[in-house]
C-alpha cells in the first residue's frame, strides 16, 4: 500500500516537501566540515599566493564554504591518510586531485619546483561554526529526536576560532601521475625520516675556534690552557671547558660555548 505524502510538521510548522529538502541538502549544523589551505612560496614556487578549497564533500555537496570570511571553493580532491597509528610514525597523507584535461599538469610546469615543499594546513570544524553566509535560509537545529527548530537569520554560533586543532604538513612528492589523477604525498613537519641531525658531532668539548666569531671573545686579557691567567699572548690557549668560557667571560655571563656538556663522558 502506498501513501501519498502532502506535506511535513518542523518545529510546529506545516512546510512542504521542497521545503524540507531543502533543509536537509543545507549545512547540516552537526556535520563535521574538512577545509584545506594550500600556500606556495616565493623561494620554491616564484609565487607567494594561497589556495582555500574542500573536496565537495562536506553537507552541502558541490558548493564553497565561507570560513572566516575566506571562500573555501569545492575541488575534485581527495585527500586521505591524516591517521596516527601506535607505531611511532608519523602520518604520511595521500592528495590526489582531478587531471581532467591535463589543467594540474599544466598548472604545476608554471611552478618552477612543482608543488613540492608546499604548506599544506587541514582545517576540521562543525557546520554549526560556519560563517552566516553559508546559511541563506536560516540554520536549522535538530533539538531532539522528534523535533526540528529553525534559526532564520543570520548563524548566531558563527565561531572562527571553534576548530579541532590544526594539521599542518608540506608537499613532500609527487608519487603518481596520469592523465586523470595527479597524487601527492605529505608529510609532517616533524617528519625527520632520512634527514641526519645533527651535522656535527655531540661532544663536551667547545667546537668553536679560539677567538672567531663563533667564539665571540675579543678580550684583553689572557689565559693559558688550563685557564690561569697570563701575560703573554703567546700563552693565551683556550682550554675548550666551561669553565674556559667562564674565565673569560664570567663566571654568571651568558657563555658562547660551542659543545654539549650534558653529555656525560668525553675523551681526551
Amino acid at each position: 500500500m502506498n501513501y501519498a505524502v502532502t506535506g511535513y510538521w518542523i518545529a510546529g510548522y506545516a512546510v512542504g516537501e521542497d521545503d524540507l529538502v531543502s533543509a536537509l541538502q543545507g549545512v547540516a549544523p552537526g556535520a563535521l566540515i574538512e577545509l584545506f589551505q594550500l600556500e606556495l612560496n616565493v623561494p620554491q614556487h616564484g609565487v607567494a599566493e594561497t589556495y582555500y578549497f574542500h573536496a565537495g564533500t562536506n553537507a552541502n555537496g558541490s558548493g564553497d564554504l565561507v570560513w572566516a570570511g575566506q571562500p573555501y571553493m569545492a575541488l575534485p580532491i581527495e585527500v586521505e591518510g591524516f591517521e596516527y597509528s601506535g607505531q611511532g610514525t608519523l602520518p604520511r597523507p595521500k592528495m590526489r586531485i582531478s587531471n581532467i584535461m591535463g589543467t594540474i599538469t599544466a598548472l604545476i610546469l608554471t611552478l618552477p619546483e612543482g608543488l613540492e615543499g608546499a604548506k599544506f594546513t587541514r582545517i576540521r570544524t562543525l557546520g554549526r561554526y560556519l560563517d552566516a553566509v553559508n546559511f541563506p535560509d536560516g540554520a536549522y537545529v535538530v533539538s531532539n529526536y522528534w523535533d526540528v527548530g529553525y534559526e532564520s537569520g543570520t548563524n548566531a554560533t558563527a565561531d572562527p576560532t571553534a576548530t579541532f586543532p590544526l594539521e599542518i604538513f608540506f608537499v613532500d612528492r609527487k608519487s603518481a601521475e596520469n592523465r586523470d589523477v595527479v597524487e601527492y604525498e605529505l608529510a609532517s613537519a616533524f617528519d625527520l625520516a632520512g634527514i641526519r641531525c645533527p651535522k656535527r658531532q655531540c661532544i663536551t668539548r667547545c667546537q668553536w675556534v679560539y677567538r672567531s666569531n663563533e667564539c665571540s671573545y675579543a678580550g684583553i686579557n689572557y689565559f693559558n690552557v688550563n685557564d690561569v691567567a697570563v701575560g703573554n699572548a703567546s700563552e693565551d690557549i683556550c682550554g675548550k671547558r666551561v669553565d674556559s668560557c667562564k674565565a673569560r667571560f664570567g663566571q654568571s655571563a651568558e657563555l658562547p660555548f660551542g659543545g654539549y656538556p650534558g653529555i656525560g663522558t668525553y675523551f681526551t
